[in-house]
């Protein structure tokens, strides 16, 4: 940890006296209440006393304002003067305080901490649900709150129960939704604010973000129809995830056969686990069943790497001999060889948000429904190319 250490002092076994300076860390002030405290020491070995009794009555005294006027510059709840502000802010800084969080959120009614629901820890997230933690996260720092992570199904419902009815957030963000998805009911009726990064089949009056992986699986396809393929396959999530109604891989799939449907292309599907070993046997097997396939659609990433040596394997060349896009996170898509031509998941986006509209509703329990459904662009790099003239 940088800057100055604190050390705590030993406790002393004497009794407390009124007015008196224990050596254990504590102080009894004339009322008999005792406050913690520790000692921090700069590099010249002088030391100052910082601790929970140095509280906001003390800042106000010595910025010359009333305990409320502290308080509303540190809520932000009334406006106050530029001027008092920095006053009271140089004031903090003098004494090294930092507000109680506990007697914060008591203060508030609310514990400033929103709950962020991932997949279980067996898993291995994906970049796309990195990226939302990572923008959750930073997005709530921003609105100096806290994010407390808790997995979701197999054995870790009991952990989504408790962040439902332990009171220990003031709203939850949740993840990789299903159609039909259980955790969207109980949330529902547990009155708890909720955003989805995702959405069920039927919305309803859930306030959710998401990515048109059908409008954006469509556009791919159709850029593979007018560089002149003609039989092209959709390498989709792990059959589990298809099975149990994951959004975005039957959002994709659908896209994928209607628009084949649409250009008059002859489609293939197959499912793919989410590591890279699945992703070169997946390719593998794609090539012995259909030889005479030339490009790939896919939401697959953590699929991407066995994919690429799959084709190395074979000896294809992309996008000469082989066409590969699909709905991916930037960074992979960019470090694919070669570059990999994709709508990018704008995951940082979706991130600000959901907790974007986390906050609206918790302020405002009566506001009306809100969504966001993006469709972020194309980005053409290197993947793809015109079907090749031996196929």
């Amino acid at each position: 940890m940088g800057g100055p250490s604190c050390r705590h002092l030993r406790r002393r076994s004497r009794p407390h006296r009124t007015g008196s300076m224990l050596a254990s860390g504590v102080t009894v002030n004339r009322e008999g209440t005792t406050a913690q405290y520790c000692v921090y020491y700069d590099r010249t070995g002088s030391g100052r006393r910082v601790g929970s009794g140095m509280n906001i009555g003390e800042i106000a005294r010595r910025a010359g304002v009333s305990r409320s006027t502290v308080s509303y510059a540190l809520s932000g709840k009334r406006p106050v003067s530029a001027a008092t502000v920095q006053r009271i802010n140089d004031v903090i800084a003098e004494l090294g305080y930092r507000p109680n969080a506990s007697a914060r959120a008591l203060a508030e009614g609310r514990t400033r901490t929103l709950g962020l629901v991932v997949p279980p820890a067996s898993r291995r997230l994906t970049d796309v649900q990195l990226g939302f933690v990572g923008s959750v996260v930073d997005a709530a720092a921003a609105h100096d709150l806290d994010v407390l992570l808790s997995p979701s199904g197999g054995d870790h419902d009991r952990s989504f129960e408790r962040i439902v009815t332990g009171r220990r957030v003031d709203g939850v963000i949740l993840m990789e939704i299903l159609l039909e998805d259980p955790r969207v009911e109980r949330l529902s009726q547990a009155s708890l604010p909720f955003v989805t990064i995702g959405h069920v089949e039927h919305p309803g009056a859930s306030w959710w973000v998401d990515v048109d992986y059908g409008a954006l699986i469509t556009r791919c396809v159709h850029h593979l129809a007018d560089l002149g393929h003609e039989e092209v396959v959709l390498i989709n999530r792990s059959a589990e995830l298809v099975a149990a109604g994951y959004g975005p891989a039957l959002r994709s799939a659908t896209g994928f056969l209607e628009a084949t449907a649409a250009r008059g292309l002859t489609a293939r599907t197959v499912c793919c686990a989410d590591e890279a070993a699945a992703g070169l046997a997946c390719f593998e097997e794609i090539r012995t069943q259909w030889p005479s396939v030339t490009a790939a659609v896919t939401i697959n990433e953590a699929a991407l790497p066995g994919v690429q040596r799959a084709l190395h394997r074979a000896g294809l060349e992309v996008p000469r001999d082989f066409s590969l896009t699909g709905v991916i996170a930037e960074r992979l898509a960019e470090d694919f060889h070669p570059p990999l031509t994709a709508a990018d998941v704008p995951a940082v986006e979706l991130g600000r948000l959901a907790v974007d509209l986390l906050l609206a509703q918790i302020a405002d329990g009566d506001a009306a429904p809100r969504h966001a459904l993006l469709e972020p662009p194309i980005s053409l790099r290197s993947s793809t190319g015109a079907r090749p003239r031996h196929a």
